[in-house]
C-alpha cells in the first residue's frame, strides 16, 4: 500500500514521535509506582539511557517500543515503502540495544525489557509482577 502522506509529511510525523516519556512507559511507570516502588528516569550516565533505573539495586528497566526495536510480533511490522531503509534502520536499532544491553551488564547492572504488545489491560498485572520478581531477586 502505497503512503498518503507526501514525503516531507511523513518525514515530520516522524520526527515528532517521542522516545521519552510514552504511553506503555507511563502505564508501567504509574503501577509501579502505586506499587511503592521509587525510581529514576532516563539516566544519561547509563548505556542506553534505561526508561526506568533503580539505583540501589543496580537494575534498569527498558520498555521497546515494537516497530523501533525490532520485536517479532505483528506491531513490527515493516513500511511497505523504502523497505531497504527500514530493515538497515531497524536492524542498526536491534544491534545498538544489543550493544547497550551488554554494556550494562559489563558494568554490573542487570536489565530487564518490556516490550509494547505486552502491556495491555489484561495482561498488566502479569507484567508488574514480572518486574517485582526482577527487582526482587
Amino acid at each position: 500500500m502505497a503512503d498518503i502522506f507526501i514525503k516531507e509529511k511523513r518525514s515530520q510525523i516522524m520526527s515528532s514521535i517521542s522516545g521519552k516519556d510514552t504511553k506503555p512507559e507511563m502505564i508501567i511507570r504509574k503501577a509501579l509506582f502505586s506499587e511503592g516502588y521509587r525510581y529514576r528516569l532516563h539516566r544519561k550516565d547509563l548505556p542506553g539511557k534505561p526508561d526506568i533505573v533503580f539505583p540501589s539495586k543496580n537494575k534498569v528497566i527498558f520498555i521497546n517500543g515494537c516497530f523501533w526495536h525490532g520485536h517479532n510480533c505483528k506491531k513490527a511490522a515493516l513500511p511497505a515503502t523504502n523497505k531497504s531503509f527500514w530493515e538497515k534502520k531497524l536492524t542498526g536499532n536491534k544491534e545498538r540495544d544489543k550493544r547497550n544491553l551488554a554494556k550494562l551488564k559489563a558494568i554490573g547492572w542487570k536489565s530487564l525489557v518490556i516490550w509494547q504488545c505486552q502491556i495491555k489491560k489484561n495482561t498488566l498485572e502479569a507484567q508488574i509482577n514480572k518486574i517485582k520478581a526482577f527487582l526482587e531477586k
